[in-house]
């Protein structure tokens, strides 16, 4: 099924520290060359995926078109697009249990931005309390959370979440893995396959580095009137809605 909700979550106002850093980067590939900035390595190769557009013949293939990126179909998945504003900038798988939420990015031409998001949304939640190790996993480096979260009773609970990310050529595809997925290894071996086979499709034309890549509602898909969330105030790009497992409005499945 298809979903569509605003982004937010108290887990993601705990991250809010990292949206200052993140707004503070350049706007531009060529601009402010001389203020102080992090260098940082090229895109490492991507034998297994997440893959550019350029590296797919036919990327609708067991694909679904969000425009900006081509997700992986599975059956019994539920997908959701999230909203910022009027855009479409973030799709969510959710199989059973567990759920990944796919963001891209736009990136600089020769350097990968993933090394330094990693800092920025680490700094982020421990200041809010959380807990963060980075590990190298099989999707590369990554950052396992523990997110202070206010449960549906009032009291305060802890939400383990998972993010994962890939540099690619001029873009950065952000994954977050929540629910069983975060914790079971076994529950996670789907949701890892879905995030490697994505397609992100950058486009031509000139974006700032780590502006969202807009997506879009497939052409067949139907809204379901229901009620949409609000806008969480100061979330950060990078650190998501943490892929919480409520439902959302929902549009019509297209296989």
């Amino acid at each position: 099924m298809f979903g569509r909700r605003k982004k937010t979550s108290a887990a993601e106002n705990a991250a809010g520290e990292a949206e200052q850093v993140v707004d503070a980067v350049d706007t531009d590939e060529a601009a402010d060359e001389d203020s102080p900035r992090r260098v940082n390595l090229p895109p490492a190769p991507r034998p297994d995926g997440p893959w550019d557009v350029s590296e797919v013949t036919r990327p609708e293939e067991g694909r679904v078109d969000l425009g900006g990126m081509f997700v992986p179909g599975v059956e019994g998945m539920e997908l959701r697009v999230e909203v910022a504003g009027d855009a479409i900038v973030a799709a969510t798988v959710v199989l059973r249990d567990s759920a990944i939420q796919l963001q891209a990015f736009a990136a600089p031409k020769k350097e990968g931005i993933w090394g330094e998001v990693r800092e920025e949304i680490a700094s982020g939640i421990t200041q809010q309390g959380g807990v963060i190790d980075e590990i190298e996993g099989s999707l590369g480096w990554e950052l396992r959370a523990q997110v202070p979260v206010q449960l549906p009773d009032g009291t305060g609970g802890v939400q383990l979440v998972r993010f994962v990310g890939v540099d690619g050529p001029r873009w950065f595809l952000r994954g977050v893995i929540s629910g069983q997925g975060a914790v079971q290894p076994q529950a996670a071996g789907l949701l890892e396959q879905i995030f490697r086979d994505t397609v992100v499709v950058r486009g031509e034309g000139p974006m700032a580095p780590r502006d969202p890549i807009v997506l879009k509602l497939p052409e067949d898909a139907q809204m379901v009137p229901e009620g949409v969330q609000t806008d969480a105030e100061g979330g950060s790009r990078f650190s998501g809605d943490m892929g919480q497992l409520h439902r959302g409005p929902e549009i019509t499945e297209v296989r």
